[in-house]
């Protein structure tokens, strides 16, 4: 500012193989981040490399003196900066001249100027002081004058960091999550009781997705990894370390309006997305012709929402797995497939069903086992304009809910890639149940529609909602629907589908029950 008197500051920047290693500046300003005058004189140097003066390491230099020199040399450095190196010169001085000094029984003296050793790990500054003091104050703040903000940015920062593959990435993600262990208002929220507040949870989530970047990436060595993973077992022993299940209190919260229902739910989703253009990115490493980036990336979100995981316990935890997968299949629907990614849908289609117990479309899961219904939805909507059958044989397989099942099939055991479905003698804690089984209603719709005017697929598709639907009222909200579709005001009304409305609708009400249709609407009086 022009108002600002100019002040002179004094930067040292060390380099080694490419990278900043350490700066010091006299500024005194203290942040994570470089501060403006380390980053003008990188630009400096970087812009302008024949302004800076190339020199040898300052024991080649010395190397070339004699005494004389080497006198002159350092009398004039103590006369220069006398205030500050003075204390320092004399205790060498007396160290040097004493025989069974320690600075004695070493080989030569150390020069920060030479660089390190070709064999020695090098890595951009990271003043760790710093980031522990910044993390610790934003955790103090509770949440408040933008502390959550901040401390996302410092996430934003180990992102990039992952991807430049610098391994401060690593390290400043370890200080950061040791300052989230040490936060006091964890050991308070145990003793009460109590949950912690969402905000923080989240800032808890995008930690935990962070560790799961690191230990997953293919160019760390196993023995960083074995390394991470003592710590992360030191810090999942630690009694405060936050369970991933969340909320164990008394008190449900209705889940129903805290997740997306019904058809319209992923539209020194869809809506609020970019609209993005996806190309493909020639794979040249990979062997199969046609292969690109975009091909491999859908491939491995197929194989991730369609892997069988089961129901975590906890409230929080459930609904994190309805909105992770929502948010995944919304960033699916982005993309428009060609012919090499229906391809690939084609064929983890047809691997999801035949494969056994890491599949959650396989022919026989576990009874508490994430069901497959929105993801199902997903591929049935893709899949029909260009294989019908394999739509449907997708669909109707993921259409069952087997915590709410008295009895489950346990399998052929004579086929030993399938697991026995273990069926206990009550309900578990299904806290996101009612969004699921919206989700459940949601897939039969759409194969409802889907099925106007093929009598066979239409018979099938009833079926499967007479044997999987629990709901009484989702099988009405069905009769209505299939109802609606078979009368729709630009074709004439669908015989098979009324009478699929009129079945559905007779098995919500009892015998004595009468049914009528009036108006588009399926009605009931006793």
């Amino acid at each position: 500012m022009q108002s600002e008197p100019e002040t002179v500051c004094n930067v040292a920047i060390s380099f080694d193989r490419c990278k900043i290693t350490s700066v010091t500046c006299s500024c005194g300003n203290k942040d994570i981040f470089y501060c403006a005058h380390v980053v003008a004189l990188s630009l400096y140097r970087i812009r302008k490399p024949d302004q800076v003066k190339l020199h040898l390491p300052i024991s080649e230099t010395l190397f070339q003196m004699n005494r004389d020199q080497l006198q002159k040399f350092v009398q004039y450095l103590i006369t220069v900066h006398h205030t500050e190196v003075l204390p320092t010169a004399q205790k060498l001085a007396d160290e040097i001249l004493s025989q069974n000094s320690e600075i004695n029984q070493v080989h030569g003296a150390p020069d920060p100027t030479a660089g390190a050793s070709i064999d020695d790990e090098n890595c951009w500054h990271l003043d760790e002081e710093q980031v522990q003091e910044q993390v610790k104050l934003f955790l103090s703040q509770g949440g408040y004058h933008g502390s959550g903000k901040q401390l996302n940015l410092l996430f934003a920062k180990v992102r990039e960091m992952l991807k430049m593959r610098d391994s401060n990435g690593a390290r400043m993600l370890t200080l950061i999550t040791e300052q989230f262990m040490a936060d006091p208002r964890l050991s308070l929220w145990r003793q009460q009781g109590t949950a912690m507040t969402d905000k923080y949870r989240q800032l808890w989530d995008e930690l935990g997705a962070l560790w799961m970047c690191i230990v997953l990436n293919p160019h760390c060595k196993l023995e960083q990894k074995a390394s991470w993973l003592k710590q992360l077992k030191k810090w999942n022993s630690v009694d405060v370390c936050p369970w991933e299940d969340g909320n164990h209190g008394n008190e449900l919260p209705n889940l129903t309006n805290a997740l997306p229902q019904g058809a319209n739910a992923n539209q020194e989703n869809m809506g609020q997305c970019k609209s993005l253009e996806y190309q493909h990115l020639p794979a040249h490493k990979f062997l199969e012709e046609g292969e690109s980036y975009l091909t491999l990336a859908v491939e491995v979100a197929l194989i991730g929402l369609g892997q069988q995981r089961i129901m975590p316990d906890g409230l929080y935890a459930q609904e994190k797995v309805c909105r992770n997968e929502e948010q995944l299949i919304s960033k699916l629907q982005e993309i428009e497939l060609d012919d090499s990614l229906v391809k690939i849908f084609r064929k983890q289609a047809v691997f999801l069903l035949e494969a056994g117990p890491y599949s959650g479309l396989g022919e026989v899961i576990h009874r508490e086992s994430v069901p497959m219904h929105t993801f199902a939805k997903y591929l049935f909507t893709s899949l029909l304009p260009h294989d019908a059958e394999l739509a449907y044989k997708t669909a109707l397989r993921a259409m069952r809910l087997l915590v709410l099942e008295s009895t489950a099939p346990s399998g052929d055991i004579s086929r030993p890639h399938h697991i026995a479905s273990v069926v206990p003698n009550r309900y578990p804690r299904w806290f996101t149940l009612s969004h699921i089984e919206s989700q459940q209603c949601e897939l039969a719709s759409t194969m409802l529609t889907a099925a106007k005017g093929d009598v066979r697929r239409l018979e099938t598709v009833l079926e499967s909602i007479q044997k999987n639907i629990h709901s009484s009222s989702h099988i009405f909200k069905l009769a209505q629907d299939a109802f609606k579709i078979a009368t729709l005001m630009d074709s004439l009304p669908d015989i098979t589908l009324l009478k699929v409305s009129l079945e559905l609708g007779l098995q919500v009400f009892p015998l004595f029950t009468i049914v009528t249709i009036e108006e588009g609407n399926l009605t009931h009086c006793c």
